[in-house]
């Protein structure tokens, strides 16, 4: 399973992201550009020491990154999804999305997506924080299919 983060523009989230892919077993994709320099060292304070521990693979651009798919389905979560991410099934091979902070992603990514989930909440509050939304959709997917760590 893949965490991946559109034109992520938070060094914190990704960091957190890296941490949570690390204690989880997922590789994190980045796809650039991002909003802050690679080697920023709030990355690394919110990774600690789990950032030698994960898998990460950065993307010059969303097309690089989606040549590296394969067989896997990309599983866009966004705020504009209809169907819960709670109702999908996910497969060992899944790469889960995540779009940038201030603006998601653009039509492009939305059309080559194969399926768009939401995690469901509140009417009154807009969006959870990336790193949260991205810890509970691999928590779930790894759920389903009989992956999460023991």
């Amino acid at each position: 399973m893949r965490v991946a983060m559109f034109e992520p523009e938070i060094a914190g989230n990704v960091g957190a992201v890296m941490r949570l892919c690390a204690c989880l077993g997922a590789r994190v994709d980045l796809i650039e550009p991002m909003g802050f320099k690679w080697g920023d060292r709030r990355v690394r304070r919110a990774a600690m020491d789990y950032i030698d521990h994960v898998e990460v693979v950065r993307h010059a651009d969303f097309e690089a990154f989606y040549e590296t798919l394969g067989k896997g389905r990309l599983v866009l979560f966004t705020t504009k999804a209809t169907q819960s991410a709670y109702d999908y099934a996910y497969r060992p091979d899944d790469v889960l999305l995540f779009g940038k902070e201030s603006a998601g992603v653009p039509g492009h990514v939305v059309e080559a997506s194969d399926v768009k989930v939401r995690l469901p909440m509140r009417a009154q509050v807009r969006s959870l924080n990336v790193a949260t939304s991205a810890a509970i959709a691999l928590a779930e997917a790894l759920r389903q299919t009989g992956t999460l760590p023991r």
